[in-house]
This record gives structure tokens, C-alpha cells and sequence, in this order.
């Protein structure tokens, strides 16, 4: 990290992105279903977080298939937890809502990607979910999540599903910045970039302080995405 006496400027950007990087678990955390929440579900909330494909196929009505625990989690919610993948089924046969949001503004396939539960994500983007709503306190969408967290394999997925490659979250951040800001340079985040970049993301995105993706990766030290940035051409 630079020095306050060799790089002032640049030591103030790092500060402010320290402190979003310390509330960053925030942004992308979600909440499961605790043991005790569980034991208390009865019908469609028992029925999807056992697996119960039996009792799921009975007919129910869209208010019943949509029911909501106390964090807003409908049975799809809970059966996206769970990796409940029969169940997910179930529930979209009999015509649950696949993009519906919980308390905290998750989506089910936003709780796969985060999860890093790929055939979960790909049971959800076959029966027709959506690969890019806006979800979480920030503005977000699943992409920018995965990003963050550099689940590659997430994250092509959803490319390929048409996720929106370029939204800015309202930290001002897009997936390509969080992949480099939010990430630890690894093999599994420069994966997740490539993936941004051979998809055609915009490289020349700020971030608020008006930081390109490369500035950001040559400040944290990155070579290996230093390099991917510098060949793609970005500014």
C-alpha cells in the first residue's frame, strides 16, 4: 500500500476502498435459513428445504407457492439454500415466482452464484430465471456478486445466460472493477476478468473516483491482470 509521504492522492483512493472492501461481506451477504427457522417450517417452506418432490406436485395456489417466511424467503428461496434442485423444479412446474426477492433484495439464482452451486445456477437459468435483475441493498445484479468473489465458472454462466456485463452498482462499481477491487488477484479472479473481457464488458469504467479498471489493478499490484487489461486495450 503506498505511503502517505510518497503517494498522497493515491493513498486517500486506497482508504476509501479499504473501507468499502470492510463492507463488502455486507453487501453480498445473505441470510439462510437458520436450525431454528427449519424445525418451524410447515407445507411448502418444509416441503422444499426437504426435497420433497412428492408433496410439491400436489396443487397450491400462487399465494401458497409465493408464501414468504420471516425474512421474505419463499420456498424457492429456501429450496435454492438447501440445493434442493428437484425441488426447484417442482415449484417452477407448478408455476412458483423464479425471480422473486427476499427481505434483503436476493433473488434464488443470486443465492446459487453467491454459494458458488453452479448446477443449481444452471437448473434456475434453464427453467427460465433471470440472469440479470438488480438485487441487493446495492443496487447489484448476480454477475457483479460472482465477480466479486470470483466464481469463474458462475460467472460464465451468466454471461451466457445475458447477464448485464456493464451495470454500476450504487457504490459505482461494475463486475470488471469488483473482480479487480473486491478480489485477490488469484487464478480464480483473473479467470472471472477474462471471462468479463472476452465477453466485450467496458474496460474504460470508473470507478467513483474516477479509477480505471487498470489504474486499480496496477495500484493492488495485479501483473497478470495488468497484462489481460493492457492487451485488451483498456485506457
Amino acid at each position: 500500500m503506498p505511503t502517505p509521504t510518497t503517494r498522497t492522492p493515491k493513498c486517500l483512493a486506497w482508504v476509501l476502498a479499504g473501507l468499502l472492501v470492510a463492507a463488502a461481506p455486507l453487501a453480498q451477504s445473505q441470510v439462510a435459513p437458520s436450525a431454528s427457522q427449519v424445525a418451524a417450517y410447515r407445507g411448502l417452506h418444509a416441503a422444499a428445504h426437504q426435497g420433497n418432490e412428492k408433496r410439491l406436485q400436489r396443487p397450491a395456489t400462487p399465494a401458497e407457492l409465493n408464501a414468504t417466511d420471516d425474512h421474505g424467503r419463499t420456498p424457492l428461496h429456501v429450496a435454492a439454500f438447501a440445493r434442493q434442485r428437484g425441488a426447484i423444479r417442482a415449484l417452477a412446474r407448478a408455476g412458483a415466482d423464479l425471480n422473486q426477492l427476499e427481505n434483503d433484495r436476493y433473488d434464488a439464482v443470486t443465492i446459487a452464484a453467491v454459494a458458488d452451486d453452479e448446477e443449481t445456477l444452471r437448473v434456475l437459468l434453464e427453467l427460465g430465471a433471470n440472469a440479470g435483475q438488480t438485487t441487493s441493498r446495492y443496487d447489484g445484479t448476480t454477475l457483479i456478486a460472482a465477480a466479486h468473489l470470483g466464481h469463474d465458472g458462475v460467472v460464465r454462466q451468466l454471461i451466457a445466460a445475458g447477464a448485464p456485463l456493464d451495470h454500476v452498482n450504487n457504490l459505482h462499481w461494475t463486475a470488471v472493477i469488483e473482480a479487480i477491487v473486491l478480489g485477490d488477484g488469484g487464478t480464480r479472479h483473473q479467470a472471472t476478468l477474462r471471462a468479463l473481457i472476452d465477453a466485450g464488458a467496458r474496460l474504460s469504467l470508473t470507478d467513483r473516483q474516477g479509477q480505471t479498471p487498470l489504474q486499480l489493478a496496477r495500484a493492488r499490484g495485479y501483473t497478470a491482470m495488468v497484462q489481460m487489461l493492457e492487451k485488451a486495450g483498456a485506457p
